[in-house]
């Protein structure tokens, strides 16, 4: 298990974009965080769900994944490298508020995980969190764990399932923190690949286990982003 830093801008103008200027240098930058196993940049992206409409995807986010929860936070600190990121100038990005969770990844096997991505496209994902609270949250994981990624992983064409859970952490980030309760990303080829799953028998079939979840408040926001992934490479010293 890794822990994962997953940052969300989220701009007043529905229809804002991130510069690709700033896109590339906050890649570049992000690229040489110490420790970083890897990053994970989304832009906004459209697809269509059977069951719900939360609006238009966020304008930004970030997914950082570290092996250890104490390399993650050195990262964070008041002198941590990403304070670079934080304070650093992204006009297309400056008139967001950002809100920042550290939670713990779990990665479930998927039936077929070889990316079909076409040329100079970006695979998508399905960024879906849970901003409530369970009456009784240990039983609200346990039958989520042990039941929705068994029906996610027969998606058409999903690459990837990743769920996501509480962790505690410290930071010095001048971003707001939340405290969802638990957050899932599924990949996809494309946005249209997941507008065909989330319009399948499959839907139909997690839309019914929804139902069966143990008692909690709130429901679930889900947003489709396409998905730039890297792998870090070792920080210059000159």
């Amino acid at each position: 298990m890794q822990f994962s830093h997953l940052v969300t801008f989220i701009h007043p103008d529905e229809k804002a974009r991130i510069d690709a200027s700033d896109f590339e240098r906050i890649v570049a930058l992000v690229r040489v965080t110490p420790a970083l196993t890897r990053a994970r940049f989304y832009p906004p992206e459209q697809a269509q769900d059977f069951y719900t409409n939360d609006g238009p995807s966020p304008i930004f986010a970030l997914q950082l994944d570290f092996e250890t929860l104490a390399a993650l936070e050195a990262t964070i600190a008041a002198d941590g490298y990403l304070q670079r990121l934080a304070c650093g100038d992204w006009p297309s990005l400056g008139a967001c508020a950002v809100e920042q969770q550290v939670m713990a990844r779990r990665p479930f096997p998927v039936l077929d995980p070889v990316q079909k991505v076409l040329p100079g496209r970006l695979p998508c994902q399905f960024l879906v969190h849970y901003p409530g609270h369970a009456e009784d949250f240990d039983a609200w994981l346990s039958y989520y764990l042990l039941h929705h990624p068994q029906i996610m992983k027969h998606f058409e064409g999903v690459r990837e399932i990743e769920i996501f859970t509480r962790a505690d952490w410290i930071d010095a980030m001048p971003w707001r923190r939340v405290h969802y309760m638990q957050r899932n990303k599924l990949m996809f080829d494309s946005a249209a690949a997941i507008t065909a799953a989330m319009n399948s028998p499959v839907r139909q079939q997690m839309r019914a286990d929804f139902e069966n979840f143990p008692a909690f408040v709130g429901s679930s926001v889900h947003f489709p982003m396409a998905a730039l992934t890297i792998e870090p490479c070792a920080p210059r010293t000159s």
